[in-house]
């Protein structure tokens, strides 16, 4: 039996020829990664760059070349027009008021659930955790009818709880927490409860703690999914002065005195604090999913 060695001189190639295969097939991935983010940035931002070019522009220039994009000059009186005619002021504040409820209540209810998943031990954990899972394949909009008949029974249609009380129990935030409550480690509860701290104390002083990008990544999402709701706000709502943002400008789209413009203008004026809070969180939320494992 013989053994044939390769000469070092070939083993070298052969490792250069597979460094520069590795070295072109990562080009040509990242070349493929870029042209798809810059064409889904595009889809994004070519709406919001014609809603936003349409909303200075004059209405008489607006009704009579819709897809022109210069003008001879440019004006706010869209913007100005938009909270004049409109309760778009009452809009913003009720669709704030609703979503900065709803986060605190949000955190609050789902990362007790999540602390109690993922530390304490009582009958029924692992049927409740499946019954907090199957909420995730549930449609939400098969969820409208009976909230909306529970809610009237409640008396509580027109109210601002209709809404708080759905977006403060959702599957997704327990499973965050839990998630994050579960890479914490077993000695550091367990040094707690030696020194006699109570499971109040360690949800209060030990876990919530560590949980900042659990909760920022849950307060984001819980705000953006709140602020953009539609449905349920449709149904609950019924005053004009109470609805929220989508509601209100969904009803500025079937009126007939109101001008393009203006109709432009009201749906930058509903999409910039969304736009806000991602660039000013933006950090929180890749941190939040980075360190969570939401995929």
């Amino acid at each position: 039996m013989t053994t044939t060695t390769l000469p070092a001189g070939t083993r070298t190639t052969s490792h250069r020829e597979t460094s520069q295969a590795d070295k072109t097939g990562s080009k040509a991935f990242n070349r493929l990664a870029a042209t798809c983010l810059t064409l889904f940035a595009l889809i994004w931002l070519v709406p919001f760059a014609w809603a936003v070019i349409t909303s200075i522009r004059p209405t008489d220039e607006v009704a009579a070349h819709p897809l022109k994009i210069w003008s001879s000059h440019y004006t706010l009186s869209a913007y100005h027009k938009a909270f004049q005619a409109n309760s778009i002021g009452w809009w913003y504040l009720n669709s704030f008021l609703i979503s900065a409820i709803s986060v605190v209540l949000c955190v609050l209810v789902c990362s007790l659930i999540a602390f109690g998943l993922a530390h304490l031990r009582f009958k029924g954990k692992g049927a409740l955790a499946l019954l907090i899972l199957a909420g995730l394949m549930v449609p939400m909009e098969s969820l409208v009818l009976p909230q909306f008949m529970e809610f009237r029974s409640l008396h509580l249609l027109g109210t601002y709880w209709a809404l708080i009380l759905p977006a403060a129990a959702s599957p997704v935030a327990v499973f965050v927490f839990r998630s994050f409550l579960k890479g914490i480690p077993v000695e550091l509860i367990e040094a707690a409860r030696i020194d006699g701290a109570s499971w109040w104390r360690i949800y209060r002083e030990v876990c919530m703690p560590l949980c900042r990008p659990a909760i920022s990544a849950v307060s984001i999402f819980t705000f953006i999914s709140t602020w953009n709701a539609f449905l349920l706000p449709l149904l609950v709502l019924t005053q004009t002065k109470s609805q929220t943002i989508p509601v209100g400008l969904s009803g500025l789209l079937g009126s007939t005195a109101i001008s393009q413009s203006e109709v432009m203008a009201s749906a930058v004026l509903g999409l910039l604090p969304l736009l806000v809070v991602f660039l000013v969180a933006q950090r929180q939320i890749v941190q939040g999913v980075a360190s969570t494992g939401i995929k």
